[in-house]
């Protein structure tokens, strides 16, 4: 069991931990309860996702000795040379996300608007000063769903437990989700009515601002004649309401041509 009365303190992306051997670190993020263990000769993570009675929020982190019930599963790593530290870096899905708005919403024609989406990110354990990935894990339970014409032309995603806010405030803030602005152009003369949208999150790059939050580059959605035309783009900065912040992982794709062509037509699902 998990010492309880341990020290408990805040989690922090991208910062190096140091572990004497013998020790584990505990982490309790999201839906997931995570320990990472260092020995002589190599590293051990265990870790187990949860469905939670209420809401979880924080993001605690603990050091000590205790180990989990020997059902949690295990996997080991050989440690290479004296490496001691474990860094945690988040990182965007590897499939594009599916996010609706909280009911569908009207674009009139010639307007546009922003839209606040909130998305799962995964947790790579890294050790070492070289950031060696030993592990991902994925910070909550991801539900797959299809998005395309029909059951053969289309692609497979990720679908979001939170829906998509016009108004930045009401976007539920936590720190194994990332915000991303998309801006939705309707330089039709015919409304836009936007039931689902589907987010290319490999392509998207992971910041952290002042606060600790995690915020991607903006993506714009220009619609001129159908919905089935629209033009995708993702933003080379942060959206200024992001405030300062700093890169703590990549895209997990490059931005290429001929990956945002095939997905503009699964774009509005």
């Amino acid at each position: 069991m998990v010492n309880e009365t341990a020290d408990r303190r805040e989690g922090i992306w991208a910062q190096p931990y140091e572990l004497s051997p013998g020790e584990t670190q505990y982490h309790k993020l999201g839906h997931v309860r995570l320990w990472v263990t260092l020995l002589d000769k190599e590293w051990q993570v265990r870790s187990e996702t949860r469905e939670p009675e209420t809401a979880p929020t924080g993001w605690s982190e603990s050091i000590g000795h205790q180990l989990p019930a020997a059902s949690v599963s295990l996997e080991r790593f050989v440690r290479e040379g004296d490496a001691s530290t474990v860094t945690f870096i988040p990182a965007v899905a590897d499939l594009p996300t599916v996010v609706r708005p909280f009911h569908p919403l009207t674009i009139p024609g010639g307007t546009q608007c922003t839209i606040y989406l909130g998305t799962v990110v995964w947790m790579k354990v890294c050790a070492g000063d070289n950031q060696t990935p030993l592990t991902e894990i994925s910070l909550e339970i991801p539900s797959l769903t299809w998005v395309g014409k029909n059951t053969m032309e289309g692609e497979l995603c990720y679908a979001s437990s939170n829906f998509g806010r016009l108004v930045l405030e009401a976007l539920p803030k936590r720190s194994w989700r990332a915000t991303t602005a998309v801006t939705i152009i309707n330089r039709r003369a015919q409304p836009l009515v936007l039931e689902r949208f589907s987010l290319p999150t490999p392509l998207l790059s992971l910041h952290q601002n002042e606060r600790g939050q995690l915020w991607t580059p903006g993506v714009v959605v220009e619609v001129t004649t159908d919905m089935n035309a629209a033009n995708l783009h993702v933003d080379q900065k942060l959206p200024a309401v992001a405030g300062p912040c700093r890169q703590v992982a990549p895209a997990r794709e490059k931005t290429v041509r001929g990956r945002l062509v095939r997905a503009l037509d699964r774009v509005f699902g």
